[in-house]
């Protein structure tokens, strides 16, 4: 076996980044929650812990220049208890997780709605079922921190689905379990960082995981495979492509791949994306009875959390950054892409916020080898015309990836469970 990993580093969308005092940052994928079983057990075998996402005291809540708190314990979750906005949390969400129940995720393209469903954009939906006309300012600030996307920008279906895969084969997703702190996909974080469990099983493979080599063409035959990289060919008998489907498509296949699998490809765009880091000397936020965690309709972060270390210190916040708030984001000059985001975090937690020992920015989309993040959100009428091509292999190519999980995609656990998928695809074909 030999992995090409494209990167100087393993880990993909997983990076541990040094920062002031010998501490580091989860540049990428950072949090995990209940029913993501598989990133956990891999996690578990290499030795690497979890510890709890910082969620004592209140989140803030911000709104067209006005700051609130309110409980992170309270009915509403992380949701801020907004009146103009209370009637459409309960009853969206509620009809939501209701459709998911309708899902098969290993087939979304097959529910009875699906036609109506992936015939129109998320954002139809919403208005379509909406209180409060202004309620879809805080749905895209949702949308903006899961997909990287706008509601208009997503099909109805794939949202569904999306929803439908936040649980496993004993759990029904939900919308909650994809968005919550406590009891949810943020409730827990990886001692060492994330990337720390990419590093462990690197280290296990060895010299079978080359680095810098971007794999430039696939060849496959009656006898094997023949993969072209930067710096040199490997012949096999299989082959997994683990990159997400946008860039997949940019390998060259002799011989050409299937027609509905390549346009499948031009159909999956990465969600516009960029997580920003703020360090400080110590969490003042947290003198303050304050989580660290924000929701505002207001960007270009919208949404906030406390990422410091488990050792306490530094102190981090991190915010998210997507949607059409990112792509005018990354517009701007390095100073005006800091003060935006100095800005926003000064109003969620005081003029302190305005002077970090350290600003870092993750920029996905600059990314050469993601282009984006942190998943590909798919519009209307891709799952339905295109969702077999998904991860069906071609020939001797399987597909991994955290796009084609059956739970929790855009999340490691897909990532892991592709992978898994993928090495029981390929030890079924060997001899």
């Amino acid at each position: 076996m030999v992995v090409l990993e494209a990167r100087d580093r393993v880990g993909g969308r997983t990076w541990n980044r040094p920062i002031t005092g010998g501490s580091y940052i989860d540049a990428g994928a950072e949090f995990v929650g209940p029913t993501q079983d598989r990133i956990k057990a891999l996690a578990q075998a290499v030795g690497v812990e979890t510890f709890p996402t910082y969620n004592s005291g209140s989140n803030v809540y911000w709104k067209d220049g006005k700051r609130e708190t309110y409980a992170a314990s309270g009915p509403t979750g992380i949701a801020p208890p907004d009146p103009a906005y209370l009637p459409d949390i309960a009853q969206i969400v509620q009809k939501l997780n209701t459709m998911a129940t309708e899902i098969d995720v290993e087939a979304p393209w097959k529910a009875k709605e699906a036609v109506e469903w992936d015939s129109q954009t998320f954002y139809t939906w919403l208005k379509a079922n909406e209180v409060n006309p202004d309620f879809m300012r805080l749905a895209s600030t949702a949308t903006d921190a899961i997909f990287g996307q706008e509601p208009r920008d997503l099909s109805l279906l794939y949202a569904v689905f999306y929803i439908a895969a936040s649980g496993n084969e004993t759990n029904q997703g939900t919308f909650e379990r994809n968005f919550q702190t406590a009891e949810g996909a943020q409730q827990d974080r990886f001692v060492g960082g994330s990337q720390l469990i990419s590093i462990r099983v690197a280290g296990e493979l060895g010299t079978s995981v080359a680095l810098k080599a971007p794999v430039q063409r696939i060849v496959q035959n009656a006898k094997g495979v023949k993969v072209v990289a930067k710096g040199g060919r490997v012949s096999a008998k299989q082959v997994i492509v683990a990159v997400p489907p946008a860039l997949a498509a940019r390998i060259e296949y002799e011989p050409l791949l299937p027609a509905l699998r390549d346009q499948f490809t031009q159909r999956a765009p990465m969600g516009s994306y960029a997580k920003v880091d703020a360090v400080y000397e110590r969490p003042f936020w947290r003198e303050e009875g304050l989580t660290g965690q924000t929701v505002s309709v207001n960007g270009p972060v919208r949404v906030t959390f406390d990422s410091t270390p488990n050792e306490g210190s530094p102190g981090v916040l991190l915010g998210f950054i997507g949607g059409t708030d990112a792509r005018g984001w990354y517009g701007l000059s390095a100073e005006q892409r800091r003060q935006a985001v100095l800005d926003n975090l000064a109003n969620y937690f005081g003029a302190q916020a305005r002077n970090p020992l350290e600003y870092v920015e993750n920029r996905w989309a600059d990314e050469r080898f993601s282009r984006g993040d942190p998943v590909a959100g798919l519009p209307p009428g891709v799952l339905l015309d295109f969702g077999t091509a998904l991860r069906a292999p071609v020939g001797r190519i399987h597909w991994a990836g955290t796009e084609t999980s059956d739970f929790w995609v855009g999340y490691m656990d897909g990532a892991v469970r592709s992978g898994e998928r993928a090495a029981q695809e390929v030890l079924a074909e060997l001899p």
